[in-house]
Parts: structure tokens; C-alpha cells; sequence
């Protein structure tokens, strides 16, 4: 009697297009462009793009865009409603199923880098809850000694948190700090990888630096004439100038212009220069991740997707 041969088993992934890159690299465009091409719907992975009424300053798809292609995790929340990367882990996955019943492609598009991690690497992220006392404590070394004091705090406690944490957003800080001594451990540290869920392909977009500065300041130029001061002061009507998601680069400088610190001129030149450090912050992060696969032109991100959806997983 011939022994029986055991098959061998393949699990195979379902496969979902992530396309990533620093701000105004093309990413929303690209999305569009593929989802048309290769059947998909597109998730948005961007941390402002989530609150309803920012939409110059965090430069949402347009309506023809969102008409075209369906998008998800778009105007999800107000602006005074917390949303963490645990929650848009949640949302993104059900997002990413909902497709797949539909046998559609789930593209993946944003420049959080640890909205994409959560997915990608399958994060358990623990829930940390506040704590009043050292919240306090915090906010008024905030107060009393500036945000680079607290910021400097933290990089102290946990050096990797430069690539994750704005270091001009004090509620970022102070709740990167707050995690990072209730969990006794660093708040890079405190999210632990899982199995794989799908199989992913990640484009990175990719410019030269003068090139990306150059597209950054003709979009922060554009947002200014298609009306982001409007924009803000209406936001202002309904919402405190503090409130979590106005801290947001864009907003926080016009915020400033409205009630009078700056000159409108001085506030858009903040403007581009934040943007422009936030976008070198985007691509350390970017870069420390090899499973990326950086391009220059549309061309070689479609080559690279045709690949990817005729394999086998």
C-alpha cells in the first residue's frame, strides 16, 4: 500500500494596493487613476481627511473624484470628535471587506504612515486611558515652559517618536507622553505586529526635493485662492480655535492669521515651511519601511500593480 501523500496547503491572501507617499506627491490622483483602471474603490489612510469641513486644507478629493470612484474613511467625523489608529484600524478592515464582497481591488491611499502600519503589520494597539493628573501636569509644562520643552520630554523618553509624533501638534505630544509613562514603555513601543491579513503591495511616490517643495507651495498658493481662509473661519464659528483637528497644519497658521498674530503673507510662508518639514517627516517614516516599492512615474506604479494582480499570492 503506497503511503498517502499529504497535499500541500496554500493559503492565499486576498490582495490590497497600498499607495503611499508625503503630501501633494500625486497619491489621491494615482488612486483614482487605478481604481478605474484595475476595478477598485479606494480607503483613504489620512488623518484630516477623516473630519467633515476640512476640505481645502487637507486637500480632499474633489466631487468628481469622490462621484467616479467610491472613497472610504472620508467626513467620518466632526472636528471635535478624538479618533485613534485603533479606530481606523477597525474601520479600515471593514472597509477593505466590504470590497472584497464586491470583487474589487481595496487601494489603500495616504500619507499617515501609522494608519497604514496598523493594517499592513496588523497592530494590536492597547488602550491607554487618560490620565487626569499627569494630563494636567503635562499642560502646564506646556504652558509654563513651551512645546519644545515637552517635546524634548518625550524624544528623551522615546527617540523613534520623532517619526511618528507632529511636534508642532501639543495634544500629539502630550498624548505620545501620557501613553508612553502609563504603558512603562515607549510609545513607539507599545503596538505589537501581527499575522499577515491580505497581501499587500505598496507604492511609494517619489520627488525630487526642490520638485515636491515646488508642488507644495503651488498647492498651499491654490488652497489660498480656492478659499481655506473662508474656510477656517467658518470652521471657527461652530468649533474653538483648540480644538483637536484644527491644529492640523493649514489651519492652525490661518487660525493665527484670523485672530490676529499674523499677517496673512507670514501665515501662508508657515505654511509651506511646515508642510514641507511634515513631508521630510512622511518619507524617514516611509523609507525605514523596505517592503515599499518607490517610483517616479505612473507607468512604472502600473507595471508594478499589473505584476501584482496576475500573481499568485
Amino acid at each position: 500500500m503506497k503511503p498517502s501523500k499529504k497535499k500541500s496547503q496554500i493559503k492565499l491572501f486576498p490582495k490590497v494596493l497600498v499607495i503611499v507617499g508625503p503630501t501633494t506627491s500625486g497619491k489621491t490622483s494615482l488612486g483614482v487613476k487605478f481604481a478605474k483602471k484595475f476595478n477598485g474603490e479606494i480607503v483613504s489612510a489620512d488623518s484630516r481627511q477623516i473630519y467633515r469641513g476640512l476640505d481645502i486644507g487637507t486637500a480632499k478629493p474633489t466631487l468628481k473624484e469622490l462621484r467616479t470612484i467610491p472613497h472610504h474613511l472620508i467626513d467620518i467625523k466632526n472636528p471635535n470628535q478624538l479618533y485613534t489608529a485603533a479606530q481606523y484600524k477597525r474601520d479600515c478592515l471593514k472597509a477593505i471587506r466590504q470590497i472584497l464582497k464586491k470583487n474589487k481591488l481595496p487601494i489603500i491611499v495616504g500619507g499617515t504612515g501609522l494608519y497604514i502600519k496598523t493594517i499592513v503589520d496588523n497592530l494590536t494597539i492597547p488602550k491607554v486611558k487618560a490620565d487626569p493628573l499627569l494630563r494636567k501636569k503635562l499642560e502646564q509644562g506646556l504652558q509654563g515652559k513651551g512645546l519644545n520643552f515637552l517635546y524634548g520630554k518625550l524624544i528623551k523618553i522615546d527617540p523613534e517618536a520623532a517619526y511618528i509624533v507632529d511636534p508642532r501638534n501639543p495634544r500629539r505630544v502630550i498624548r505620545a507622553i501620557e501613553i508612553a509613562m502609563s504603558a512603562k514603555k515607549p510609545f513607539s513601543q507599545t503596538r505589537r505586529q501581527g499575522k499577515p491579513l491580505f497581501d499587500f503591495l505598496q507604492i511609494g511616490i517619489s520627488w525630487p526635493k526642490e520638485k515636491l517643495r515646488e508642488r507644495i507651495n503651488q498647492r498651499i498658493d491654490m488652497m489660498i485662492k480656492e478659499g481655506l481662509v473662508d474656510e477656517v473661519r467658518n470652521l471657527l464659528k461652530k468649533y474653538p480655535a483648540r480644538t483637536h483637528a484644527l491644529e492640523a497644519i493649514g489651519y492652525r497658521e490661518i487660525i493665527n492669521h484670523l485672530q490676529g498674530g499674523l499677517s496673512l503673507e507670514k501665515a501662508v510662508e508657515l505654511m509651506k515651511g511646515n508642510t514641507l518639514r511634515y513631508a521630510k517627516r512622511q518619507m524617514t517614516w516611509f523609507r525605514k519601511d523596505k517592503r515599499i516599492h518607490w517610483t517616479t512615474t505612473s507607468a512604472q506604479a502600473e507595471k508594478l500593480t499589473k505584476n501584482f494582480l496576475q500573481k499568485t499570492s
